[in-house]
């Protein structure tokens, strides 16, 4: 299919994507107030009404998009996304589909390709999934070896939260989060008084090290962009200096050439226009006749 540059321009425009972050907005608050039985007895019309007119605008979105761009438009994976979302959207609403029109709240998440600082921070977050894959590795050895070892110690002592293996992880998962960590600890403290060495120390290795790593690479993964983002606007920049300051200088060598050729052209000039004796005699008399 061949790209419309007229459509293009049409769904680029500011307002076209203002138009339809609005109607994202609006079908979502729909959408919510579906799951209130008072709204939907009330208003459920109208609530059915407004979720029909987005998916209608959404649909007309999609379409217009795909004109504009042609095979170009599945080339973005976040227009494979919305077509995936607005395609679940359209299933029929009985049968075997039924639990997936559920997922038509999905449509909100279209507000993230949308919004173009949205976008950015998805796409970041993205980036910095291989080591967050590196930092989760680390944070499960650290669990297990934590719950090996508290196995050990802290079973006869506290069974219900380290009988085993798998209650020790679930254990130490919670106090890994900090929730309700300190009742743990004073229960098994109340018999190991040494105990606060081990949750102490377990804490500062995950909660206060290896989950800030997993802040630290989420940052690093999002001002990678904005730092890209702005060397390519200083290079701009730069190019566009460098071509004026060319240009100065090209104007300035062609005004440095006309100066100097000006003196010759001059006397050139004075040169070719003939010289022209007039008797002062004869001059007087075609005075003299002239004012008669």
């Amino acid at each position: 299919m061949v790209p419309s540059p007229r459509l293009r321009v049409l769904v680029d425009a500011p307002w076209f994507t203002k138009m339809i972050t609005a109607v994202i907005l609006v079908n979502a608050v729909t959408l919510g107030a579906e799951t209130s039985p008072e709204l939907l007895a009330s208003y459920g019309d109208v609530l059915h009404l407004v979720d029909r007119t987005a998916l209608v605008i959404f649909v007309v979105e999609l379409t217009l998009r795909f004109c504009a761009y042609g095979r170009d438009f599945f080339r973005d994976p976040w227009n494979w996304f919305d077509t995936l979302v607005v395609a679940v959207t359209l299933l029929p609403a009985s049968g075997m589909f039924s639990v997936l029109r559920a997922l038509r709240v999905l449509r909100v998440l279209r507000l993230v390709s949308v919004v173009p600082s949205m976008r950015r921070v998805v796409a970041a977050l993205l980036t910095a999934l291989p080591g967050m894959a590196s930092i989760t590795a680390l944070l499960a050895l650290v669990l297990y070896v934590s719950a090996v070892i508290a196995t050990k110690l802290f079973s006869p002592v506290a069974p219900e939260y380290f009988g085993g293996l798998g209650e020790s992880l679930f254990t130490l998962f919670h106090v890994m989060t900090g929730e309700a960590w300190s009742e743990v600890a004073r229960e098994v403290m109340a018999e190991k008084p040494l105990a606060w060495v081990f949750f102490v120390g377990y804490l500062v290795v995950t909660s206060f090290t290896v989950l800030n790593l997993f802040i630290a690479v989420a940052v690093s993964a999002m001002q990678t962009p904005m730092v890209e983002e702005h060397a390519e606007h200083d290079r701009e920049e730069m190019a566009a200096t460098l071509e004026i300051l060319a240009e100065v200088r090209k104007l300035r060598a062609d005004l440095d050439a006309l100066r100097s050729a000006a003196p010759a052209a001059l006397a050139t000039a004075s040169t070719s226009i003939p010289h022209v004796n007039v008797d002062p005699r004869r001059r007087h008399r075609s005075t003299r006749r002239r004012r008669q």
